[in-house]
C-alpha cells in the first residue's frame, strides 16, 4: 500500500527565516526604512547572510553596489569584507545614501564605504572612465535598467568576479505572460541575458524574490 504523503504545511521561506535568530541592527534598519516611507524592498534576510558569504569566501576587496536605500544589503556586503575591503555604493537620493551610511556607520563601517549620489548609469559610467575595477557586484536598483547594469558590471569586473541581482522574480511577475511592462520586461531581459550570455557563468535561486548569481570568466 503506498503511503501518503502528508501536506507541507509551512513555505520553505518561512521555515528558513525561523532558523536563524533575527538580526537587532539589521531589523533596526527594515524598522527605519518603514517609518520614514521608504520603499520596504531591502534583500531578504537569507539573500543578505548569502551576500555575507560570498564576498568573504570570494576574498572580494572592492565591491559595488548598485542601489543603496537605508543600507541593509550594505551592511551585509561589509560584513563579508576583508579589513582592507572597501565598498561603493551608488544611490540616487542623497536622502537615501544619508540613512545607509549612518546605519553602515552605527555597524562599524562608515569609513569603508563611498556612496555616489545620482543615476546609477552615470556612476557606472565615470567609474569606467576611471579605469576602476571591482570584484563584485550587488545589483538592487531601479528595475528597468538592470541589463544596462548587467554590462556595466561585466565592464568594470576583474576576472572571476561575482554578481549579483535581486528581485529576478518581481514578486512573479516575470513569470506572468500577462505582464509586460517596462519593468517586467527590462528584468526579463536581465534574467535571459544572466542565463546566455557567454561571459559569464551562472545560476538563479528560486527561493524569496529570485537572485541571480554570475562569475565573471
Amino acid at each position: 500500500m503506498k503511503e501518503e504523503v502528508s501536506e507541507v504545511n509551512i513555505h520553505p521561506d518561512d521555515y528558513v527565516n525561523d532558523l536563524y535568530k533575527e538580526d537587532p541592527l539589521l531589523a533596526e534598519v527594515i524598522q527605519t526604512i518603514k517609518e520614514k516611507g521608504m520603499p520596504e524592498v531591502s534583500v531578504a534576510p537569507a539573500y543578505g547572510r548569502l551576500l555575507t558569504f560570498l564576498v568573504q569566501t570570494s576574498g572580494a576587496k572592492k565591491v559595488l553596489e548598485i542601489g543603496a536605500l537605508g543600507g541593509y544589503s550594505g551592511i551585509c556586503l561589509s560584513r563579508g569584507m576583508s579589513e582592507d575591503g572597501r565598498l561603493t555604493s551608488l544611490e540616487l537620493k542623497e536622502e537615501y545614501a544619508a540613512l545607509a551610511h549612518a546605519h553602515l556607520t552605527k555597524a562599524g563601517y562608515g569609513e569603508k564605504v563611498e556612496y555616489k549620489i545620482g543615476p546609477a548609469a552615470d556612476s557606472l559610467e565615470a567609474l569606467k572612465k576611471e579605469g576602476e575595477k571591482f570584484d563584485f557586484f550587488f545589483i538592487d536598483a531601479d528595475k528597468e535598467n538592470y541589463p544596462v547594469y548587467l554590462e556595466y558590471a561585466i565592464q568594470l569586473a576583474n576576472p572571476g568576479a561575482i554578481i549579483a541581482g535581486d528581485n529576478c522574480f518581481l514578486r512573479g511577475r516575470t513569470l506572468n505572460t500577462e505582464k509586460n511592462g517596462p519593468s517586467v520586461k527590462a528584468v526579463r531581459k536581465f534574467n535571459e541575458s544572466i542565463a546566455t550570455d557567454e561571459r559569464l557563468m551562472s545560476t538563479m535561486l528560486p527561493a524569496y524574490d529570485g537572485l541571480a548569481l554570475a562569475i565573471v570568466k
